[in-house]
């Protein structure tokens, strides 16, 4: 998952009681060169420096794209159990250790390294499925490239265990990026891999019943000591502070396989699951995505993205602060971008998913706040889609055909909405049961864009634009429902501008109103 599972704080007081508690590092000084800024780079504007780093702006194109799709795919969606596997598999008591036991057998024999085989995705067309999510109006596609379960998706030149040399056998990373450069889709990755070493102790453990009691897990196994991280990783303890490890070892070799990668796939996007991991290291790893941006372009069109979660470090002039399903309260006055799915974050035969309408209303309520939704389309373990994601992407088509105008290349108005329904803000708060008298609102050069957030009827009454408003003092010349070809009657009264709605709405699942002026 991005971030920390609330299955984990349920599990906490379990690996308690097995036993995980002390740290078990291996010795490792620090990297060469931390004490003075982190590992070298080539030289470029940025350096390892918060100061330098805070010189950041957002580009354009990030800005402007609005919608983004997430493949949040990769060998821990064989088991059809949902996110987290690899990690509570090894965990007894846990239903993914249950599952695995009666499917797989026990750990110790049959652990992850043995799914990964079975990871074929053999129904994998990255151009058909990037045809439809252009259609659905994605503007910038997003490619998992490690998960926490340390498997590099790319052709890796520090990591055996990747998806060219097992598994699909096949650069999903790199077939990823050309599906979408050749549909003019930006494209990023996501890296989970800098909290692999403290959120995968579990496979270090032993069994704790009979007649298998203190029989080693296949992680203690030296042999696949380069999957689980040897006998050296440390437990995650369920805090922020436990995320991130403080072997130095380690942080040099997360930054030297994300430099691989960065360097070999060169994406506009890069996304870390946690705060900007590991201090001058991380630091560093950002400034080379930066300058190698400018160096290719001539121009900074990178864009890196982290989390205000307590874990690792968050400046935010440096970055885009992401913000896991969930969105920001009211409108930030730098871009930020949510995270969310569909269903789980990997596909899981039990889980709900989200409607169209929901993913629709929470989308213009983030883009009316100057933020970005990133949405995984859950994907079945083969490659293919389930069929809620192709409902999804079926019904996003025709309403972002009509509606796109109001969210592509917008900006926020004065004030983000106006509405009956009260929001949570923060990560883990994305459910909101909205009504079409929830507006909000998006602005294009001299346009103002009201999305009803829900189908209306009858009239819409947008008290932001009465008569004597604060917002906006000229009047209000004409109102055009995007998609419907008639004229469309309004008033402006003391109270609210109020439409009249035709009988028949052009899209399904909310409407946008565009408002010109006098």
């Amino acid at each position: 998952m991005a971030g920390f599972s609330k299955r984990d704080v349920l599990a906490a007081p379990l690996l308690g009681a097995l036993g995980v508690g002390a740290a078990r590092l291996g010795a490792a000084a620090a990297p060469a060169g931390a004490a003075r800024g982190g590992p070298a780079i080539p030289a470029g504007r940025f350096d390892a420096s918060v100061a330098s780093l805070k010189t950041y702006q957002t580009p354009d194109w990030f800005r402007d794209a609005k919608f983004g799709i997430w493949a949040h795919w990769g060998p821990q969606a064989v088991p059809r159990q949902g996110d987290w596997y690899a990690r509570f598999m090894y965990v007894p008591g846990h239903p993914h250790y249950e599952h695995h036991l009666k499917t797989y057998g026990h750990p110790s024999e049959h652990g992850y390294k043995d799914l990964l085989p079975l990871w074929t995705a053999d129904r994998f067309d990255p151009d058909a499925l990037m045809d439809r999510y252009a259609a659905a109006g994605a503007k910038y596609f997003v490619s998992m490239a490690v998960h926490h379960d340390n498997f590099d998706l790319w052709r890796s030149k520090h990591q055996r265990w990747n998806a060219v040399a097992m598994g699909p056998k096949r650069d999903v990373v790199g077939e990823w990026k050309a599906a979408a450069t050749r549909r003019g889709l930006r494209f990023g990755v996501s890296e989970h891999l800098a909290a692999s070493y403290t959120w995968w102790y579990p496979n270090q453990m032993y069994d704790q019943f009979w007649p298998k009691l203190g029989l080693d897990y296949d992680g203690a196994d030296p042999a696949n000591a380069d999957l689980y991280h040897g006998n050296r990783n440390e437990p995650y303890r369920n805090t922020p502070a436990s995320w991130y490890t403080t072997n130095a070892a380690y942080q040099r070799h997360w930054f030297d396989r994300i430099v691989d990668l960065v360097d070999n796939y060169q994406p506009d996007l890069l996304y870390s699951d946690g705060g900007l991991p590991f201090g001058a290291v991380g630091r560093a790893l950002v400034a080379h995505l930066y300058n190698g941006s400018i160096a290719r372009r001539g121009r900074l069109d990178a864009v890196y993205t982290c989390k205000n979660s307590g874990s690792g470090e968050f400046h935010r002039e440096a970055s885009v602060e992401d913000v896991e399903r969930g969105v920001l309260k009211g409108i930030n006055a730098l871009p930020w971008q949510t995270d969310t799915s569909n269903g789980d974050w990997f596909f899981n035969d039990r889980h709900p998913y989200k409607t169209t309408s929901q993913i629709v209303t929470m989308l213009a309520d983030i883009v009316s706040k100057n933020g970005n939704m990133l949405l995984n389309v859950v994907m079945y373990p083969d490659g293919s889609l389930p069929p809620e994601s192709e409902t999804l992407l079926a019904e996003l088509a025709p309403w972002m055909a009509v509606n796109a105008p109001a969210i592509h290349g917008t900006r926020p108005w004065k004030i983000f909405g106006e509405g009956p329904t009260e929001t949570a803000a923060g990560m883990f708060s994305e459910k909101a049961d909205y009504t079409p008298r929830d507006i909000r609102f998006t602005t294009k050069k001299d346009q103002l864009f009201a999305i009803t957030l829900g189908e209306p009827a009858g009239t819409v009454a947008i008290a932001a634009l009465a008569l004597g408003n604060p917002n906006e003092p000229r009047a209000v010349r004409a109102v055009r429902l995007l998609g419907h070809r008639g004229p469309i009657r309004f008033r402006q009264t003391g109270q609210a501008l109020v439409i009249d709605v035709p009988a028949t709405l052009p899209t399904r699942h909310a409407s946008a109103f565009r408002i010109d002026f006098a």
